[in-house]
């Protein structure tokens, strides 16, 4: 993209709601059934989003042996699909990550400035449809 402004629309952070994670889903002992991405849908919305950003549940996003897995998406940005995330471990760093992405007018955030799970953990990187090139 050409980088002369911030993209219009909100920026979407898509949850896979049925993701399972060794350790994270609560078992029925802990008090509860829910499986690890649905925590994290949880959690994320008590969380206090930035107004930039709008929680989508998603059904699933097809990368269940890296779940728990969310993608950030926006008009005229690029897409993001992160995975291996644990509801209990990386909440501040995927709320962190997704502000700095919200931020960037085209989704590109420099991979420096990631925070480190998420350098990590990116299962694909997808142009905006918007883009010449597609």
């Amino acid at each position: 993209m050409d980088g002369a402004g911030p993209c219009p629309g909100p920026v979407d952070l898509l949850v896979c709601t049925t993701c399972r994670s060794a350790g994270a889903d609560l078992p029925p002992a802990a008090g509860g059934t829910l499986r690890a991405g649905a925590r994290l849908l949880e959690l994320l919305g008590a969380a206090g989003l930035p107004q930039s950003l709008r929680l989508v549940p998603v059904e699933c996003l097809s990368n269940c042996t890296r779940g728990c897995t969310v993608a950030l998406r926006g008009p005229g940005r690029w897409t993001y699909v992160y995975g291996n995330l644990d509801p209990a471990l990386h909440l501040d760093t995927l709320i962190d990550g997704a502000a700095r992405f919200a931020a960037a007018p085209d989704g590109l955030v420099p991979w420096r400035e990631r925070p480190d799970h998420l350098r990590k953990n990116c299962i694909a990187r997808i142009p905006p449809l918007e883009a010449s090139y597609v």
